[in-house]
């Protein structure tokens, strides 16, 4: 496959879930790197800044996750003929979905804070942020096997 051909790159069975992926994942763990730096911070005009920016990447996240999912499914469908899922496969689809839901639940849960006090947010939704974080990248990990980059 040359790399140039637009075609090629763009109609590949599997080429849009490789290229979607990166999105949700690198909004999400922005989204949690600010809020922790928001909940470090002692100035209250920094605080709020990086709060409403780690609002607006867990939700540009939790919007990239359908299409990305979507696009996993195709490539299952596409690439192995609707075969049953076993092994690392199975494993990436369930890790996926659950953390996929879990990026939903947090963007939720931040949507619903958005008008209380930075103060007033409580430390459940970090924990919930951080387990998704570890989640995401258990995902990532047996992903890249599948693909070949992990070895």
């Amino acid at each position: 496959m040359n790399p140039f051909d637009l075609k090629s790159v763009l109609l590949a069975k599997h080429a849009q879930h490789v290229v979607l992926i990166h999105f949700p994942i690198a909004l999400f763990l922005a989204g949690t790197a600010f809020d922790l730096l928001a909940r470090w911070s002692k100035q209250t005009v920094n605080r709020s800044t990086m709060m409403a920016a780690a609002r607006i990447n867990i939700f540009a996240a939790a919007v990239f996750v359908v299409p990305t999912i979507v696009t996993g499914i195709l490539a299952w469908q596409l690439q192995l003929e609707g075969e049953k899922l076993q092994g690392l496969l199975l494993l990436h689809l369930v890790l996926a979905c659950v953390a996929g839901a879990m990026i939903c639940l947090v963007a939720f849960l931040q949507w619903r804070q958005r008008k209380k006090s930075e103060i007033a947010v409580s430390i459940y939704l970090l924990v919930l942020e951080l387990l998704t974080a570890g989640i995401i990248g258990l995902a990532a990990h047996v992903g890249g096997f599948l693909s070949g980059v992990n070895g």
